[in-house]
């Protein structure tokens, strides 16, 4: 047991080690880096697909697309607009690591790059555990999942910066209940910034949008 938790503590330091390098490098671009993480099936994808409809023109985006089997995500995030997709296909893996990351990184030119978005590896609990050299991680719930999300799965709602509620134009076909959601969000962690959204009929993106602008601007003006 105590070989396997040093093995581990290894293999997290070094990843820690690479993020950093990653997190050094996106800052002296001033590039603001988000680590977008979700269950199977909550719209990361419709999202993002949204997110470059919306400010392909007016950001240069940069996105690395994680997937288990395939690059559909990525193919899909390219015929969206995307100009700078690279995709990370993990063959099996639940999560991506900052290695993985950073080979995809080398094969982008960021020279222009104002926003990169990592889309993780649809799973709740390996990606809370590894750092790619993000800015923050957005969490995505849909309302067709359990309003209960952020209490099976706290230390991935404890590390998030943003939890997106998702698909809010399905509320009422389910015993989510969004009220219940927030609370137990802001139970594990009082800091979440929460935005709600649907993809499908756009309500609430644009919110999201300005408050990806902000952040952008905010990191354009750090010295």
């Amino acid at each position: 047991m105590t070989e396997k938790v040093s093995i581990e503590k290894k293999v997290l330091s070094e990843n820690d080690r690479i993020a950093g390098q990653i997190r050094q490098d996106l800052s002296e671009r001033n590039i603001l880096c988000l680590n977008v993480v979700s269950s199977p099936g909550s719209g990361k994808t419709s999202l993002l697909e949204r997110t470059l409809e919306s400010l392909g023109n007016e950001l240069e985006i940069a996105l690395v697309a994680g997937d288990v089997q395939t690059d559909n995500d990525a193919s899909r995030l390219m015929k969206a607009g995307g100009k700078l997709v690279r995709p990370i296909v993990t063959g099996g893996a639940c999560h991506l690591d900052a290695m993985m990351v950073a080979k995809a990184l080398d094969q982008l030119d960021l020279n222009s790059t104002d926003l990169l978005i990592i889309e993780n590896v649809g799973n709740l609990v390996c990606p809370s555990s590894y750092d790619l050299g993000e800015d923050m991680k957005v969490v995505l719930i849909s309302t067709t999942e359990g309003d209960d999300k952020p209490l099976k799965y706290p230390a991935m709602f404890r590390r998030s910066s943003v939890m997106v509620i998702n698909k809010t134009d399905l509320i009422g076909t389910s015993e989510f209940d969004l009220d219940r959601v927030k609370a137990n969000a802001l139970q594990i962690n009082g800091n979440l910034t929460i935005m709600e959204t649907s993809c499908r009929t756009g309500d609430g993106l644009e919110k999201w949008v300005d408050w990806l602008k902000d952040e952008v601007s905010a990191k354009k003006q750090v010295e």
